[in-house]
């Protein structure tokens, strides 16, 4: 319920501050009084563009501010939303001088998405010519989902058919990622044998470039190695019989002066060092083959090598593993892929089954209460002046799964007698529409728990007998929801359980708009002016009284 309003700096509003009550709360006042402004104020409420035109005084900031009663259904909204939960729920809106908006809901900076998903829930603007949504499938299928007591089902069902939505998108993109994948699978498969047939892991790329090297160079590393052990073994000239015959003097000349002790000890070291170098290279020598057939296995080896560096933009052999097991990962991911598509399907498969029982429900419901819509709407239209209005609502099966079922709806009118039903949006006039959606908005109240509904001048074009219907209308509706309705109409004024007055007045020579209850006297001198005009006559104030009752 909508509890408070409060406006400041807004166009022709300096300050309004009123607060509202449960029922039909009625707003009267003369065209051009401001009854616009206010509506306008809540439309930011509602998240609707906000434009600094609107600021009376530019120096300050401009506020709306709105206050709801809400009940625990709401709390889940500020649990997911990381909002304060309060029954009694500030909502507000600040306009800068600067054209910036802000949102606040219990103080919190909020999004105007976030502000939009919950005043949507609270508040309901309905104007003489806003019906475009009666011609909406969503709303009409509301409508006959309030009458099924489809409520739960429904829910159901649309969290079924978020989470098969979900589903199928996750299909595609797998669906998608693995036909490019395919499209590369070929040739990333040859790249993958080609590295793996290399067996990189006992590959040393050095050892590889030595081993290549001697073999290249073998005759010329043997022929050098065998100059170089000849002169360290020739007889009596060789370089190892020379180094032993120096030895063996420094040693007597260390016998006889101590001085020369650490030059025979290094030149022992050197020597037995001397012989190990020989010795291995002794080894060497031996070892030295020259093979053809190794050098051209070698050969081949560096040179495959060589062309995979290349061909990868790499130059080493740890870079070529990282591409391996890339390559090797993406092809397990391919048949991962493959398995989780297959998982997918089997889901979607599940999801349509569940789907499918929910639509025929949903349908089965839907269709016993067509006929209760058709009887409660041409009544109501009856006692609204539309005495030969037909109604139905038409539905359709789909081949594919919607937000609703596996149905289309079309709501079907036809104001004259003797002419066939057509779609709403096609048959309705304008001084039908407003009647039609009071109507709907009427059977909906009585099966479902509606926001604050305000509902602006939709009176407008009747009189008399209609009016009254309109009035009871009205009064019915709001024993079960907040009721606010700005009327012209004293038949409406009259049933109010509050009635209120939006006045215009010059203030130190400055138009201002502002909003006054009214007391129990001053609703029977309005719902009088109503009648007569600005001069209220005797008979005039006692049909007020009567319409009062």
């Amino acid at each position: 319920m909508l509890s408070r309003i409060y406006i400041k700096n807004f166009a022709l509003i300096d300050v309004l501050d009123v607060s509202l009550n449960k029922g039909l709360q009625v707003i009267t006042g003369e065209t051009g009084a401001g009854k616009s402004i206010i509506l306008g104020a809540l439309r930011l409420i509602l998240g609707e563009r906000a434009d600094a035109k609107s600021i009376s005084n530019t120096d300050e900031k401009s506020v709306v501010e709105t206050e709801f009663s809400l009940n625990n259904r709401f709390k889940k909204f500020f649990i997911e939303n990381d909002l304060d939960y309060d029954q009694q729920t500030i909502i507000r809106r600040e306009i800068l001088p600067s054209g910036k908006s802000r949102a606040f809901i219990n103080d919190v900076p909020v999004t105007l998405d976030v502000l939009k998903e919950l005043s949507s829930q609270l508040i309901d603007i309905h104007s003489q010519f806003e019906t475009s949504n009666l011609f909406t499938a969503e709303y009409q299928f509301k409508i006959i989902d309030g009458l099924s007591e489809n409520k739960q089902i429904v829910e159901e069902y649309q969290g079924e058919f978020s989470d098969f939505q979900s589903l199928k998108t996750q299909l595609k993109k797998l669906q998608t990622q693995l036909s490019e994948n395919n499209k590369e699978s070929d040739y990333k498969e040859f790249l993958l044998n080609e590295l793996e047939e290399l067996k990189l892991d006992d590959v040393d790329y050095e050892d590889l470039q030595n081993q290549l090297s001697i073999q290249e160079n073998a005759e010329m590393i043997s022929e050098n190695l065998a100059q170089i052990l000849s002169r360290f073994h020739q007889e009596e000239v060789g370089i190892l019989s020379f180094f032993n015959e120096a030895k063996n003097k420094l040693s007597k000349i260390s016998e006889v002066s101590n001085s020369f002790s650490d030059l025979d000890n290094r030149l022992e070291i050197s020597f037995v060092e001397l012989k190990d170098i020989i010795s291995e290279l002794e080894n060497e020598a031996e070892s030295i083959e020259i093979n053809p057939e190794n050098l051209a296995l070698l050969s081949e080896l560096n040179n495959k090598i060589n062309s995979l560096f290349l061909k990868h933009s790499v130059s080493g052999i740890e870079e070529l593993k990282e591409i391996r097991d890339q390559l090797a990962g993406e092809q397990q991911g391919a048949s991962e892929l493959e398995a989780n598509i297959a998982e997918i399907e089997e889901n979607i498969a599940k999801k349509e089954k569940a789907l499918q029982n929910l639509a025929e429900k949903l349908s089965k419901n839907r269709k016993k209460s067509i006929p209760v819509f058709i009887k409660k709407a041409e009544d109501l239209l009856k006692k609204l002046g539309l005495e030969k209005a037909k109604v139905d609502i038409e539905l359709q099966d789909s081949s594919d799964f919607n937000q609703f079922g596996k149905e289309n709806i079309q709501l079907l009118f036809q104001a004259n007698s003797g002419f066939p039903l057509k779609p709403i949006q096609t048959a309705i006039s304008g001084g039908e529409r407003s009647r039609v959606m009071l109507a709907v908005k009427k059977i909906i109240a009585e099966s479902d728990e509606l926001p604050t509904l305000i509902l602006d001048e939709i009176d407008t074009g009747v009189s008399g007998k209609v009016a009254e219907e309109i009035g009871n209308l009205m009064r019915e509706m709001s024993a079960d929801m907040q009721l606010i309705v700005i009327s012209h109409l004293a038949q409406v004024a009259a049933k109010g359980n509050d009635n209120y007055k939006v006045v215009k007045q010059d203030v130190s020579g400055k138009t201002q708009s502002t909003i006054v209850p009214l007391s129990s006297e001053e609703k029977l001198n309005e719902i009088a002016q109503l009648l007569s005009g600005s001069k209220i006559t005797e008979a005039a104030m006692a049909q007020a009284k009567e319409l009062i009752g």
